[in-house]
């Protein structure tokens, strides 16, 4: 099998209620720039990143993809994955120019499509390829239910229908507003509200300072939360070591970092307790399985960021040890061929061989309009 061609595309799907909010973005649009690798036999493999829908820089991804490595990959064998990863990681005029940023992410969706076309033409489910078991329990947690831009009554009315409605024992809430009391009233109206047997994970998006942190953050063990992620910038190595050292709440992080090495600064400084890799922000899920591993030999446990909506994300955490928690937002779930299905707060593992990225009938028709 050869690989033929390479169609770019660009997908902007709508979010819950016309918008949401975190403390450090807002948006209407959730952003799958992409691409579609036909080959010779017929089978077409797809990978998308993920984004906030801008279609100026959703268009550099494209164009990246189809122009910087287009030539790179025509007439090549789709079914040797790492090693055309790595050709295309270290080729000289791309490597040279952005080894993160629009590069990394164009990358990283033609990773996810090559992934997506072996597991096609093994007429596997990714997860199976990879080794993994339907098995295996990954618990989902849901976090469209706590946009900051949320009344309270809202967000708490929200929180109490996924859990008592949708199944799900775990709920994420967005904080970092501009009052840090208003921050913790939330997460204790949700506490009282939900009992004290539902998992809450709350999100600052790299709002606080190091001071605010502290206080903050360091508050949030009255609540039981399982961590607090991205509680500073999205960099500070040695910001989150300190305050990782400071409180008692774990620290989740990752969304923000897209190389395997700055995982590896993170994990080796004890800055990190959940390791949150996302396959299209890495390079993919060649990159992603290596920042998985990383952190399963330090015994730290995986909760990927989805800004996949979880389509490849529940593959790789039925695949991988590391991986039992996986976040879960349904923006996607109407534009996927097979979207992700959860039942009593699980995933229920994929059926269709692929790795869950090929769109339905009617995104390819949006796809074209763009």
């Amino acid at each position: 099998m050869k690989i033929t061609r390479l169609e770019p595309f660009i997908l902007h799907a709508p979010v819950t209620r016309g918008g949401i909010a975190d403390s450090t973005h807002s948006l209407t649009h959730w952003g799958a720039p992409g691409v579609a690798i036909h080959t010779d036999a017929g089978l077409t493999g797809y990978g998308f990143s993920g984004t906030h829908a801008h279609l100026a820089t959703d268009r550099l991804i494209a164009d990246c993809i189809l122009n910087s490595y287009g030539p790179l990959l025509l007439g090549e064998d789709p079914g040797e994955v790492r090693a055309l990863w790595e050709k295309l990681h270290k080729h000289s005029p791309i490597y040279w120019v952005g080894r993160s940023g629009i590069t990394h992410l164009a990358l990283g969706a033609i990773d996810i499509a090559l992934w997506d076309l072996k597991a096609k033409e093994a007429g596997l489910p990714l997860w199976k390829l990879l080794g993994g078991s339907a098995a295996k329990r990954v618990e989902a947690y849901n976090t469209d239910g706590g946009w900051l831009n949320w009344p309270l009554e809202t967000m708490v009315s929200d929180c109490k229908r996924l859990i008592e409605e949708e199944g799900y024992r775990a709920v994420k809430l967005k904080v970092g507003g501009p009052s840090p009391n208003e921050d913790l009233k939330r997460v204790e109206a949700v506490r009282r509200a939900l009992g004290p047997s539902i998992r809450i994970m709350t999100d600052a998006n790299g709002r606080w300072s190091l001071p605010q942190a502290i206080q903050t953050a360091g508050r949030l063990v009255d609540f039981d939360v399982t961590w607090i992620e991205e509680p500073i910038y999205f960099d500070d190595v040695e910001g989150h070591r300190r305050l990782a050292e400071t409180i008692r709440t774990p620290i989740a992080l990752g969304e923000q970092l897209y190389t395997a090495s700055h995982f590896r600064d993170f994990i080796h400084a004890g800055a990190v307790h959940y390791v949150q890799p996302d396959a299209v922000r890495l390079a993919g899920i060649t990159e992603f399985w290596q920042v998985a591993e990383m952190a399963y030999g330090s015994s730290l446990p995986v909760a990927p960021h989805v800004g996949d909506m979880a389509q490849v994300h529940q593959h790789l955490c039925f695949a991988h040890p590391a991986c039992s928690l996986l976040e879960y937002i349904p923006w996607l779930r109407d534009w996927m061929e097979h979207p992700a299905h959860i039942e009593d707060g699980y995933y229920v593992a994929p059926e269709a061989p692929g790795a869950g990225t090929t769109p339905t009938r009617r995104a390819l028709e949006e796809i074209n309009r763009i």
